[in-house]
């Protein structure tokens, strides 16, 4: 398991505007584990680089912090799932189904191919319904109980281009997708750097326009893109993807790419 300083994982995961505001916030026990309230008080202390941390007395608004990624999505995009029936895929603890519930949605199907991450609140919610151990590169229609409009991607290991031909088949026509993009899962391995980490805003770019093509090719629309809030594994740059399932599909973001990576470069430029 990979490691990080506890005051770059915190700069990292949002809490605090800069790196020198994370080191001071941590010595002064400001910052603890989401998992079991663990206080870290020591800048330098080495941590598994996926604990998710937050600040002491802080009320998370979703499950996971990583339910920021989607409420930005929805923003953005200016989509809406109220009253839609939709599927998490990768929902792990659920940051992302906690915001189709938050947002209105009818209907959840979290699915993972892990078991027991769910948090306990959405597993009780009878509007959700756990799919665990479930690959979704499998999926048919008949999986589910009723047809989703609405579906949130988030995968890690895996490119995208496993994922979409059964979301094709599952999702209704003209049915809304918000896929996150993670170029350090889709890049070729000469082009990830040490311990996984992209850099390289080329590589970026290049990423997106091979993705965005690849997902025109699984009948789908890219309608819209953006950078993801949140850092991910290892300090990663992610990228928000809106996409349609459309019988003419069109890529209509491929102008826009080399800005928007310009603007993920700049937010994160002191990492």
């Amino acid at each position: 398991m990979a490691k990080e300083r506890v005051d770059v994982l915190a700069y990292k995961q949002g809490l605090f505007e800069t790196r020198e505001q994370a080191k001071r916030g941590v010595m002064a026990g400001l910052v603890v584990a989401v998992l079991n309230g663990e206080r870290f008080d020591k800048p330098g202390e080495k941590i598994p680089d996926d604990t998710e941390l937050k600040l002491k007395g802080e009320k998370l608004k979703y499950v996971s912090r990583g339910g920021l990624k989607l409420e930005k999505a929805l923003q953005v995009f200016d989509l809406s799932v109220e009253g839609a029936t939709t599927i998490d895929i990768g929902a792990s603890t659920g940051g992302f189904t906690d915001v189709m519930l938050q947002n209105g949605a009818e209907l959840v199907f979290a699915v993972d191919v892990g078991t027991n991450q769910l948090a306990w609140k959405l597993r009780q919610d009878p509007r959700v319904v756990s799919m665990e151990q479930f690959n979704f590169r499998y999926a048919e229609k008949t999986d589910f109980e009723q047809e989703p409009s609405f579906a949130s991607i988030d995968v890690s290991f895996i490119s995208l281009s496993l994922i979409l031909p059964a979301l094709h088949r599952v999702l209704a026509e003209q049915g809304q997708v918000v896929a996150l993009v993670k170029p350090q899962f889709e890049a070729g391995r000469e082009q990830i750097g040490k311990n996984g980490i992209i850099r390289d805003a080329k590589v970026h770019q290049h990423v997106l326009e091979s993705v965005t093509t690849m997902v025109v090719e699984e009948g789908f629309s890219v309608l819209g893109l953006d950078f993801s809030p949140i850092q991910g594994g290892h300090g990663n740059i992610e990228f928000l993807a809106y996409l349609k399932k459309e019988e003419s599909a069109s890529n209509q973001v491929l102008a826009e790419i080399e800005k928007v990576v310009e603007r993920a470069h700049s937010q994160f430029k002191d990492e």
